[in-house]
């Protein structure tokens, strides 16, 4: 077998299909929504990797915190002779579970975009000789098939990206995760915890305006694939802090009483002044809710990691 395989889920225009479903049915709804997945086009993904590194963003820090504390404990309870990462990106978190496993067969990185997963595999076996890389071009939010390769399969889920999804998504999500679960495989996952209201918006609203600049580009992502003609000006980036969801919310929010045209979708959408667009939600968890909803889609929570500061967590379950 070679090395590295590359196998492509998603028809070649898949991604275009899906930003013009949900262009047009976030921006004709109420109140008005974007999925966060429209942030990251190269520049997104460049202001991203910037919020990582400011200091009111803790997550990441947090997150590879324990990476690098418990990689052994996390090896040692799975015994993963495959690793499957959904939303690898540039798989940077994942070396140090990487170097933690020394069964290791196959990793097995999942993402939309077919030149971060390749990027990533050079890099990877260029460091690891021995390693057995197969991409998966596909959205882990769909349902996936997974290659053959050697049990246990150990899933990974990290940077808090299940606190995206609705609950309903959720739920799904984890379904579908326990559906392709074979006896002593597992799935670990990270999620942001719920802290104080200052830190949590703060870490989403940063004094600099680099998160609101990572805002505002999913309307520039907008204006370039689909001709929309989207003022970035006209909006103001928010934050807050919904204490009944315990989820912060990233909004746009409308200077004025404005007009937008979306040529490709032959689409006129009107806004109010003071008019809001929801682009993200990242919910908050508890030891509790994380527990209770892995039960529910059938995975029992086996181990829990938290960093120092108790900020986020790495939790490690199993199918029941």
């Amino acid at each position: 077998m070679s090395p590295f395989l590359l196998t492509r889920t998603l028809p070649a225009d898949a991604t275009d299909a899906a930003l013009r479903a949900d262009v047009r049915s976030g921006l004709t709804r109420q109140p008005k929504t974007l999925p966060p997945k429209w942030f990251y086009d190269a520049r997104g993904s460049d202001l991203f990797e910037e919020i990582t590194r400011l200091a009111e963003y803790y997550p990441t820090r947090a997150e590879r915190e324990i990476l690098i504390a418990r990689a052994g404990d996390i090896a040692a309870a799975s015994g993963a002779r495959t690793l499957i990462e959904l939303g690898s990106g540039s798989s940077e978190k994942t070396r140090h579970l990487l170097d933690a496993l020394p069964a290791l067969h196959t990793y097995v990185p999942v993402d939309v975009s077919e030149s971060a997963l390749a990027g990533a595999a050079e890099a990877l076996l260029a460091e690891r000789p021995g390693l057995s890389v197969h991409a998966l071009v596909a959205d882990f939010t769909h349902v996936l098939e997974l290659p053959g390769s050697p049990g246990p399969r150990l899933v990974v889920f990290l940077g808090g990206t299940l606190g995206n999804l609705l609950p309903q998504e959720r739920a799904e999500f984890l379904r579908s995760v326990r559906a392709r679960l074979e006896p002593g495989d597992g799935l670990l996952l990270g999620t942001d915890l719920v802290k104080d209201e200052a830190t949590l918006v703060a870490a989403y609203d940063d004094a600099a305006g680099v998160t609101a600049a990572f805002n505002k580009n999913v309307l520039a992502v907008v204006n370039r694939e689909l001709g929309a003609d989207f003022m970035l000006d006209d909006f103001v980036h928010v934050a807050l802090w919904d204490a009944d969801h315990e989820w912060v919310e990233m909004r746009l929010r409308a200077r004025r009483a404005l007009t937008v045209k979306i040529r490709e979708l032959d689409l006129v959408v009107q806004f109010e002044e003071g008019e809001e667009l929801r682009t993200e939600i990242s919910a908050k968890f508890r030891e509790e809710r994380v527990r209770d909803e892995l039960a529910a889609a059938g995975m029992r929570l086996d181990q829990w990691w938290t960093d120092t500061e108790g900020r986020f967590a790495l939790s490690l379950a199993t199918a029941d």
